[in-house]
């Protein structure tokens, strides 16, 4: 019989990051049921409240205890209920959608994760307090169980059958399974619903802050790295369909006592690497499968909840030569740099690339309603296959074609089973799509080892590249705007202003969602490109999906269907970061975004209606 006492320790080890990824879950599914909003911003709290008590701990001295019931019981659930006043609030009150809402989210995810790496700095910290003693304990027949572990899963479980005991014996509990059910028919029967929302923001920054603290000892604080490792937690929630707590709590302990599991073997050849890889990635890869699986009917939501549409509001059509002086500004400002010294250029060399990701999205979210958090991903492939193409001497000029051409094609596979999906499940497969290549593909050696990029000699000036930049962008932009105008164009507007309409008009929905994502996968993939031309390497942070979602904000901040913003936004992130700290560029994007129940539109419709006006 073989001996079981190694994968009993194994699954003992990996009680304590099983448990935080139960109690992320939980917040996740009960943030949701009460206040309809999957909050993305998750990730944001918990590094932030970590920092918190890290500042207070152990810069300013103060005992762990005091610092903790600082953070978790006043200032966490202080922030949900703001964020729900400030942010969600109004978006509920003029019944915005789920692309808005979103937005909203992932602009309070930025501000906070900016705002961390302008005051905290960006240099990973180790010296991170614990709540509790790393001690251990050992149990019958010499196992050993760490006492944090032992805590973490008592938590679990206390909180677990406290919610159940509310929601089932208490008169909030009612109020807030009617909320769940249908908010609009609760308020007719004289139930608050907006506060049992900020009820539900509070509880659930509470859990965020709870995961992020209980987490931070176990690997390195840096405002990326956290916040990425708690999103992939929405692993958790997506497999118990942001609905049922004993699934949630299931699956957290499930997934990290089998990451545990999956580091006791070590099979010989090829097969060694791919078991690490997934073993150190497993939450990424069960947020992937469980997003792709088909969600049917979910319980307590109808058609306008997980599943229905995620449109941003449009900026409408304008007026005859009212964008003339914004696409001279624009031009102006892609200009300038040339005339400058070759210090001044080499500071913007990003804009260009920059500018076509953005584009992609303008495309794709702004042209087509289809809220994808993926163009991040697709431009790292393309800025990992220009390295690839670049070490076997490929000409510059081939390299961005068969780049170009190979993410269309690889857009056109990747979209078949994402565009089927909708609304906020749209949002969550392609946000799963960019984690799982960042893990397997941009983070790993055997895909990224020995690469390198060298400019051929006649664009190894930086005024040299900066104008052949321009000059891909400008293929770019008119790519865009011939899409735009052309039959193409109407069919995605008819698509994404009413799907069921353009259906009834004999628009092939399906299969315009998909040229749609194949040509902003090919227009992303080329910003890559330039990307790693521009900076002559291939850097994996650039194209990391936190970073993807910045971009994704930033587009929406600008006008989510305007182009001339979409570069003037590129400018923006290269320049504020460049003027300031790092970071600022995020805190601003942040800021904005978040504001998006007071600003429809963006920037750019801002202004359009104030020169209307």
């Amino acid at each position: 019989m073989a001996d079981l006492g190694p994968a009993v320790d194994f699954a003992l080890a990996g009680v304590a990051v099983g448990s935080a990824a139960a109690l992320s879950g939980v917040g996740l599914v009960v943030c949701y049921r009460l206040t309809g909003v999957l909050n993305l911003a998750q990730g944001g709290i918990a590094v932030f409240i970590a920092y918190l008590l890290r500042e207070l701990v152990v810069v300013r001295g103060w005992p762990v205890g005091w610092g903790a019931v600082l953070c978790l019981l006043v200032v966490a659930p202080g922030l949900g209920v703001l964020l729900q006043l400030a942010v969600f609030g109004p978006l509920r009150r003029r019944q915005a959608g789920i692309g808005e809402v979103v937005v909203a989210c992932v602009g309070v995810l930025v501000l906070l994760i900016g705002a961390v790496a302008a005051v905290w700095g960006t240099t990973p910290l180790a010296d991170v307090p614990a709540l509790v003693p790393a001690r251990t304990v050992t149990l019958p027949g010499g196992h050993l169980l760490r006492v944090d572990a032992a805590a973490q899963l008592g938590t679990v479980l206390v909180i677990a059958v406290a919610l159940w005991a509310v929601g089932r014996w208490t008169r909030f509990g009612v109020r807030a399974r009617a909320v769940s059910a249908d908010p609009a028919l609760a308020e007719l029967a004289g139930v608050n619903a907006g506060r049992v929302a900020a009820v539900g923001w509070a509880f659930g920054s509470f859990m965020a802050a709870l995961v992020g603290v209980l987490l931070a000892p176990y690997v390195l604080l840096d405002p990326y790295g956290l916040p990425l490792l708690v999103m992939e937690t929405l692993a958790v929630a997506v497999a118990a369909r942001f609905y049922s707590l004993p699934i949630a709590v299931a699956v957290g302990l499930a997934l990290g006592i089998g990451q545990s599991e999956l580091s006791w073997p070590h099979p010989p050849g090829t097969l060694g690497p791919l078991l690490n890889a997934v073993q150190s990635n497993l939450f990424a890869v069960a947020l992937l499968v469980a997003a792709l699986v088909p969600w049917g009917f979910v319980p307590g939501f109808d058609e306008q909840g997980l599943l229905g549409g995620g449109g941003l509001p449009q900026l409408g059509a304008r007026r005859r030569g009212g964008g003339g002086w914004a696409a001279g500004a624009c031009a102006l400002a892609l200009l300038t740099p040339l005339a400058l010294r070759a210090g001044g250029v080499r500071a913007v060399l990003t804009v260009p690339g920059l500018a076509l990701i953005l584009l992609s999205v303008v495309l794709v979210t702004g042209g087509g309603g289809l809220v994808s958090l993926a163009q991040g991903a697709f431009a790292g492939l393309g800025a990992l296959a220009a390295a690839l193409l670049a070490s076997g001497r490929v000409p510059v000029g081939a390299a961005l074609v068969v780049t170009v051409l190979g993410l269309a094609a690889a857009g056109l596979l990747i979209g078949w089973p994402v565009v089927h999906r909708r609304g906020l499940v749209l949002a969550l497969v392609t946000f799963a799509l960019a984690v799982g290549l960042s893990r397997f593909v941009f983070e790993q050696p055997y895909a990224t080892a020995g690469l390198t990029v060298r400019r051929p000699a006649f664009l190894r000036g930086d005024h040299a590249f900066y104008a052949a930049e321009l000059a891909v962008l400008a293929v770019g932009a008119l790519l865009v705007a011939a899409v735009r105008r052309g039959r193409l164009g109407r069919s995605l507007v008819a698509m994404r202003d009413h799907e069921a309409g353009a259906w009834a008009a004999g628009v092939a929905v399906p299969r315009v969602k998909l040229l749609v994502f194949g040509l902003g996968a090919g227009l992303a993939g080329a910003g890559g490109v330039l990307l790693a031309l521009g900076g002559e390497a291939f850097d994996a942070s650039v194209f990391d999906p936190v970073q993807g979602l910045l971009w994704f904000a930033a587009v929406v901040v600008a006008g989510v269907d305007s182009a001339v913003g979409a570069v003037l936004a590129a400018f923006a992130l290269v320049g504020l970061d460049a003027a300031t700290v790092p970071g600022m560029s995020a805190v601003v994007v942040g800021a904005l975004a978040a504001g998006a129940g007071w600003l429809p539109g963006g920037l750019a419709g801002w202004v359009r209606r104030a020169v209307a006006g």
